[in-house]
């Protein structure tokens, strides 16, 4: 494996890559400066960047009444109780560009309750917090924490969509190893 392999397994990227892959990255290296490792993870299998992309476009970036900084919250949180190092990286800096706020970047990253966050920052987050410790045992008072806050019910399956795939990809870069690119770490301080 390469060193600058973005994962621990020996996946590489389909050569040379369909037109629309290469100017999706090509959008991403001039937008944020480098290609996520993310992405270049999943590229072994178009169909498989494909579907993540799809999916990630439309939870993080799509329409929805959760600011994209609040999606940016749930991915941490979610991300920090899994103790994933790649996307506590990737959107601990997200959360520091997007709230121009360096040292709540840091607090999502470390310890999301020390943070001054608002009643529905903070019911949403506990939300999130309680789908991905203990899903199963998620009631209808819980639900109707959020709604007492201001969520509709189409917020709540929003905060549920969030949680619900970054606890997926969380398991899928723990299990792969996978390294986020060294211009996060610095970003947004």
């Amino acid at each position: 494996m390469a060193h600058d392999a973005p994962t621990a397994l020996n996946l590489p990227m389909v050569d040379p890559l369909p037109e629309d892959t290469q100017k999706y990255f090509d959008v991403c290296q001039e937008k944020l400066g480098m290609v996520p490792n993310v992405l270049q993870a999943y590229a072994f299998d178009i169909d498989k960047l494909n579907a993540f992309t799809a999916m990630y476009n439309d939870l993080m970036l799509g329409a929805s009444n959760l600011s994209k900084l609040e999606r940016e919250m749930i991915a941490v949180v979610v991300s920090s109780v899994n103790k994933c190092y790649y996307c506590l990286t990737a959107h601990g800096a997200a959360v520091r560009q997007l709230s121009g706020n360096p040292i709540l970047g840091e607090q999502m990253v470390m310890n999301w309750r020390v943070a001054d966050l608002d009643a529905r920052q903070t019911a949403m987050l506990a939300f999130a917090e309680h789908l991905t410790v203990a899903s199963a045992k998620t009631t209808e008072a819980d639900r109707q924490a959020l709604r007492d806050v201001g969520f509709s019910d189409r917020d709540i399956f929003d905060i549920a969509s969030v949680t619900g795939f970054f606890n997926m990809t969380n398991r899928v870069a723990s299990a792969t190893e996978m390294k986020p690119n060294d211009a996060y770490h610095a970003q947004f301080r």
